[in-house]
């Protein structure tokens, strides 16, 4: 990965905060921390699709009415900006009509953002799965660190142990970038960074006829590739590092870890893939955004080699 680049997603200098104006309490206090970090620029961006500004008129009738909705976002974002700036942050508050995902995609490249934030609501089964369309689409539209912050992430992270910054890992060599770039936020907050990698269940890996001589032997060997990953991208400038591997099921181990490390950040890599085979791969990284207690970095992988796996062993594993 290009390093001035790696240093622009670790200390960026304007993020996009992209809200439904229900989510800024939740949004504002770590876009504030993240800004305050890096002397960041905040750009808060409303949009309103056209579905949302139609009014009735005498006779029933629907027209297009946009001046009273542009007047609430713009009264909901001001005292938000204010707020901001009495921290010593720059805010400008921008609203805007289309499809929200194509907008705040627009407004990344206009504004040169170097990471976008926003919320998610997964209330349903099914939201659940799919987090919304504009959160979905936002994490398939920019190739830049993504940071949503859920329903749950509000909670109060028990302060009682070390935080740390917790990268799950797939071990492909896609996922270098993202291990990199939680390496850097590690180091920047100076927090020991974990490493883990979920194993399918060892009966499940039975039945399967995975390599290897036992559960515990391909255990051990997935902890090897987390130490090789260490010594690839250079994550041995990290304060501390700790290399784990779980059997399980991937979003349920990857949120306890997260619980139980006292994870003040989730970093995931997610792919490009189609919607049909997203559906079915990146649940996980779905159903880790509806439910973490603490914001969720998401980067998507390169293209070219999203799919291929980087050992025999993620082969077996993930294929």
């Amino acid at each position: 990965m290009d390093q001035e680049e790696l240093h622009r997603w670790t200390h960026p200098a304007v993020i996009l905060v992209a809200t439904d104006l229900n989510d800024l309490a939740r949004l504002m206090p770590v876009a504030i921390e993240q800004a305050r970090e890096s002397v960041a620029r905040l750009i808060l961006l409303h949009v309103l699709a056209t579905s949302t500004v139609l009014s009735t008129d005498a006779a029933g009738l629907p027209y297009y009415n946009p001046a009273c909705v542009l007047e609430f976002a713009d009264k909901t974002l001001l005292p938000w900006c204010e707020s901001a700036r009495r921290e010593g942050v720059a805010c400008d508050a921008l609203v805007r009509e289309g499809n929200p995902a194509q907008q705040v995609a627009a407004a990344a490249r206009q504004f040169q953002a170097d990471r976008v934030l926003l919320g998610t609501r997964s209330r349903s089964k099914l939201s659940k799965l799919l987090l919304g369309s504009v959160a979905e689409q936002v994490l398939r539209s920019v190739n830049l660190p993504v940071m949503t912050v859920g329903p749950e992430a509000h909670l109060p992270v028990d302060k009682g142990g070390e935080q740390t910054v917790l990268h799950a890992t797939t071990l492909r060599e896609t996922s270098r970038p993202s291990a990199a770039l939680a390496c850097q936020i590690a180091a920047s907050r100076k927090q020991t960074l974990v490493l883990l990698h979920v194993l399918p269940p060892v009966d499940e890996m039975e039945r399967r006829g995975t390599p290897g001589d036992s559960g515990a032997g391909v255990s051990s060997a997935a902890r090897r590739e987390l130490l090789n990953l260490v010594e690839e991208t250079g994550i041995a400038g990290c304060p501390a590092v700790d290399p784990v591997v779980v059997h399980g099921n991937p979003a349920i181990e990857i949120l306890a870890t997260a619980e139980d490390r006292h994870a003040s950040l989730i970093v995931l890599g997610s792919t490009h893939r189609s919607a049909l085979e997203n559906l079915a791969r990146d649940r996980t990284v779905y159903r880790v955004l509806a439910h973490a207690r603490c914001p969720v970095l998401t980067l998507r992988e390169p293209l070219a080699k999203a799919a291929e796996p980087h050992h025999e062993l993620a082969a077996a594993l993930h294929g």
